[in-house]
């Protein structure tokens, strides 16, 4: 009945608390609205936000230099989350047959391995950072540290799981991503959809200014 009840009712409600909260703090941002520029223009406020959110992604030379371990780290954490997420088959399986209904090709099962290990090393050595690190664990909270650890546990249960040797195994990993999915929207894990809209607004304000941002 447990098992049932994770695969139907908790799906769904989590999928759609998932769905409804992500859909409510883009809103509430976006009412929120800006105070208008009263300024002269010496830009371009859009080119200005599409160059900046994209730029971001290419890191500055002072990044690379001061903060390499945070860098390589998060580039390992992400890009392996995001082979996880999407490229692995029993994911495209689950987003095809409960979600989307479409499919597309899956990585092989060595570029998963090498993903997983990638994902896994990555996010141990940011929350390691995080924790020794004296000046980010001072603008630490616990909202950080829960959002790292549900992660840590969804792709682990999940790794577990691939073998596919116990429906406990599959179960327990549907469970975390379900809890994972109500918490996200209320969570500093948000920004993975609200980087877009952060850099957008500081690359059309300095855009718009004549700056390069």
């Amino acid at each position: 009945m447990i098992g049932e009840f994770i695969d139907g009712p908790l799906w769904y409600f989590s999928l759609t608390a998932f769905v409804i909260g992500v859909v409510w703090r883009i809103v509430s941002i976006v009412r929120a609205g800006v105070r208008p520029d009263l300024s002269i223009a010496r830009g371009s406020a859009g080119r200005g936000a599409m160059r900046t959110i994209f730029s971001r992604f290419v890191p500055e030379r002072t990044v690379t230099t001061r903060s390499r371990l945070q860098l390589i780290a998060g580039y390992m954490f992400h890009v392996g989350l995001l082979i996880l997420l999407f490229f692995a088959q029993p994911h495209i399986d689950f987003i095809a047959e409960r979600i989307t209904g479409l499919s597309w090709p899956a990585v092989p099962h060595w570029v998963f391995i090498v993903a997983a290990e990638f994902a896994f090393a990555g996010l141990i050595l940011l929350w390691l950072h995080r924790v020794l690190n004296p000046v980010t664990r001072l603008l630490s909270d616990m909202d950080d540290h829960i959002g790292s650890i549900l992660v840590f546990l969804v792709m682990l249960t999940g790794c577990l799981a691939l073998a596919q040797s116990h429906e406990a195994l599959r179960l327990i990993h549907l469970f975390l991503a379900e809890v994972f999915l109500i918490y996200f929207p209320f969570s500093k894990l948000m920004h993975a959809f609200t980087f877009v809209m952060s850099r957008g607004y500081t690359g059309a304000t300095m855009g718009r200014k004549g700056v390069n941002a």
